[in-house]
């Protein structure tokens, strides 16, 4: 057993390794300590595990944990420099194992940290650790660093391994009697901030905070170490769920729903996820972006992690904890990472689960959650149509027949008359206009329930839902839709005496002649009841519900054709159809005509200038009030 001091080169890897590190100007240097307490975890659980089938294991009563300490030099000392000691009663190293741990890499980890480190464009943080170099780190912060460790095993020496951070290191006898590994790091003067308790707590907060053993620093434990997420769920009060909740995202109001979630296949995870009760998140709001925190062994290795959920889902808060992931995936392979994959399936049925209870079980509560994060499914089905079968269940509207509440696909299915063949919908501005479109005149009519669709997203919808179960989803506004014609309205739409056939055809054609090539065409209306005109789209006209999007984002945005359908047997038609046989120069036809189209315009959310309705209202106002 050698007891003599000795020197050892780095190899040129590990050169250019410390190079790089000795002289970032990374901004979050404070991942050392991660690191090192990651490493001190590691030491404690190889050697509790150890000891469950060896009982020759030196200070075998040491309690396992992790102490953190600050040194700070006296006026007398030579060496001004700050200290921080991390001391673990784990397993220890051997000389030969401090040599082989913090001389070497294996498996070229210091290359493959170099070649990963050139498409990263310098984010040390994003990768460090990832290839087993997260040791190093500690040259962020420090011009010093000794190791002192003490093995397991009851006849190994203690040794120091010192390192500087540059082309070599030195291994020399220590006299630490106590199992484990204390590391002390000398900090250089731009990083002696550092040396502070309150920043040493702050850092293991966010970092540390549910590593399974206690963290102690200047002898107050630092760390929850039982996480909750790992717990059962029947031993968490829903007191613990909220203070969690709070603590992880600073919005005091109570999440709607909590979701903890337990599973061993296909893969090892716990989870703690939580919906909030509003989507925009206050101005305290701890997570300033979208993402999941991500731990691996209870170290979080990615604050916000955007990719286990859709962008769709990424109002979701929480953790996700999986002892099946490496330590430290890098953004870079989080994608192509089968065991990440596996994660986001689980977690996203399991959100989609929980929505649907509550959706079932608590429709009020899911009333508030549509009113927050609707919009947000509805982005799932634009961004992601083969998500349909899962969201079409989840999606609330209002209609004409649902008093003023959210009314589900499935609801709208049980109120159906059974020769119904279709789920209607129509397509406006807001509730208040779309409830006196000319479109729902037969509809009232014939008893039978509009949708209505009044966000703009709505309109993305429209190629997706096409059908459910069974039923085809229909536009009111088809100029091909046909309703059932019940016998007493054939006969009643007989015997009501109609405008003069000569009369109307000679309205039709002054609204041809007026309107021009900004229609499709000018027919009598087979539909309406109790409205003068409507806009219907020509049969086969493509993508007709983006028309009023187009408007909303104005690109190039033109007024679309339409069909104009004129209802013989309202008043203002019967007048102004008389009006034009009588007196066919009268100024205000041509007026009557133009506003009657625009009108209808504005309630299909088509016109792009309503505002330049205003003279020709007031002109007609004028005429009205000189009779």
């Amino acid at each position: 057993m050698s007891t003599d001091s000795q020197t050892y080169p780095f190899k040129a890897e590990i050169k250019q390794l410390l190079d790089i590190l000795v002289h970032s100007l990374y901004k979050e240097r404070e991942i050392f300590l991660r690191e090192l307490i990651s490493n001190a975890a590691d030491a404690l659980t190889r050697l509790h595990f150890e000891s469950l089938t060896n009982s020759e294991i030196h200070d075998p009563d040491a309690a396992l944990a992790i102490h953190i300490e600050i040194v700070e030099p006296d006026e007398t000392a030579v060496d001004k420099r700050s200290q921080i000691v991390i001391r673990d009663s784990g397993i220890g190293m051997t000389r030969e194992e401090l040599v082989e741990n913090l001389g070497t890499i294996a498996q070229s980890g210091a290359k493959a940290f170099l070649t990963q480190l050139k498409s990263s464009n310098g984010q040390i943080g994003d990768i460090i650790g990832q290839f087993g170099v997260g040791f190093y780190s500690v040259f962020m912060v420090a011009d010093e660093v000794q190791v002192t460790s003490r093995s397991y095993l009851p006849e190994a020496e203690t040794v120091t391994w010192i390192s500087h951070g540059d082309d070599s290191f030195q291994i020399v006898p220590a006299s630490k009697t106590e199992r484990g590994t204390e590391v002390r790091v000398f900090l250089r003067p731009d990083a002696a901030e550092l040396a502070s308790k309150w920043q040493l707590r702050q850092i293991v907060k966010k970092h540390s905070d549910f590593i399974g053993y206690p963290i102690y620093i200047e002898g107050e434990q630092a760390n929850q170490q039982t996480s909750l997420w790992r717990k059962q769920a029947s031993d968490v009060a829903d007191d613990d769920y909220r203070s969690f909740y709070q603590q992880l995202t600073m919005d005091f109001e109570p999440p709607l729903a909590t979701i903890h979630l337990s599973s061993d296949a296909p893969v090892h995870m716990r989870a703690l996820l939580f919906i909030p009760a509003r989507r925009e998140r206050g101005i305290l709001a701890a997570r300033t972006e979208p993402g999941l925190k991500l731990y691996s062994h209870n170290v979080l290795i990615q604050e916000y992690c955007s990719d286990l959920l859709p962008k769709w889902l990424a109002f979701v808060d929480g953790v996700v904890d999986s002892e099946d992931l490496p330590l430290n995936v890098s953004r870079e392979t989080v994608q192509n990472n089968r065991i990440m994959r596996q994660l986001g399936k689980t977690l996203r049925r399991r959100v989609l689960r929980e929505l649907e209870t509550m959706a079932g079980k608590e429709a009020d509560k899911f009333g508030t959650f549509w009113e927050q994060f609707g919009r947000a499914l509805k982005e799932g089905l634009a961004l992601e149509p083969e998500a349909k079968e899962e969201l079409m269940p989840l999606l609330r509207f209002y209609s004409s027949q649902s008093n003023g509440r959210l009314t589900s696909l499935d609801e709208y299915l049980s109120r159906m008359a059974e020769d119904q063949e279709a789920i209607y919908y129509v397509l406006g501005d807001s509730l208040d206009s779309v409830s006196y479109s000319p479109h729902l005149d037969p509809f009232k009519a014939h008893g039978l329930e509009v949708l209505y669709w009044v966000d703009p997203l709505d309109a993305f919808m429209t190629p997706i839902l096409t059908e459910y179960k069974g039923k085809k989803l229909k536009n009111v506004d088809d100029a091909g839709l046909e309703l059932p014609t019940k016998e007493d309205e054939a006969t009643a739409a007989a015997e009501t005496p109609t405008l003069d056939e000569a009369d109307f055809n000679r309205l039709i054609g002054r609204c041809v002649m007026t309107l021009g090539d900004r229609v499709v065409a000018v027919r009598p209306s087979k539909m309406l009841k109790d409205s003068p005109v409507r806009l219907v789209a020509p049969e086969g006209a493509a993508n007709r519900e983006m028309d009023r999007l187009r408007r909303l984002l104005d690109q190039q945005y033109e007024t679309p054709k339409r069909i104009l359908e004129v209802n013989r047997n309202h008043p203002l038609i019967g007048n102004l159809a008389r009006l034009v046989a009588d007196e066919p120069e009268a100024e205000v036809i041509n007026l009557t005509i133009e506003q009657l189209y625009e009108s209808a315009l504005v309630q299909e959310g088509l016109h792009p200038n309503p505002v330049a309705m205003l003279p020709r209202i007031q002109k007609l106002m004028e005429l009205a009030a000189s009779k």
